[in-house]
């Protein structure tokens, strides 16, 4: 993944306090990370970064929509996201986190970049299974996922039955 300075957030000089930021993730933003998952997109972010003399905390709104593969038909699709997220910030050389939701920092970090943890943001809120309304995928694919299943019914139904799965089958109805 590339470096997106459209992401990155300047914590050197700033004073306890509240600070507003917005990004626009799109095409460009997505396609930085070399997964297949999110095609295109045009989510806006907004981020509210809190600093106080012990704990620095980025709050994250999301909202948009990203461009994805349909499940049934493999055509573009669009889904919409939202959501909010919390970050929070430690500064420790040493300490390492578990937690998703804790970035370490070295001490005396100059900026985070946010671009890993906004694609995460915006990946997870993607459903597992994503598919078109019914009746709006593509219909030469449609038919010949029917044509096939057709195909694959008439090969069951035709297939000879091994005689000792029929005598199983009888002790069964006993």
């Amino acid at each position: 993944m590339s470096r997106n300075d459209d992401t990155i957030i300047r914590l050197s000089g700033l004073k306890p306090g509240r600070y507003s930021y917005s990004f626009t993730l799109g095409k460009e933003f997505f396609e930085s990370f070399e997964n297949e998952e999110i095609r295109d997109g045009n989510v806006q972010i907004e981020a509210i970064l809190e600093k106080t003399e012990r704990v620095t905390t980025v709050k994250i709104s999301l909202r948009g929509e990203v461009t994805t593969l349909c499940d049934r038909c493999l055509d573009e699709m669009t889904v919409p996201i939202e959501g909010e997220e919390t970050l929070h910030l430690r500064f420790s050389d040493t300490e390492v986190s578990d937690d998703e939701n804790v970035a370490i920092l070295p001490e005396g970090a100059n900026e985070i970049d946010l671009s890993q943890w906004l694609y995460e943001y915006v990946a997870v809120r993607i459903p597992l299974q994503h598919s078109h309304e019914e009746g709006e995928c593509n219909p030469e694919t449609v038919s010949y996922i029917k044509s096939e299943e057709t195909l694959e019914r008439e090969r069951e139904e035709n297939r000879e039955v091994d005689p000792r799965w029929e005598a199983l089958r009888g002790l069964k109805g006993e």
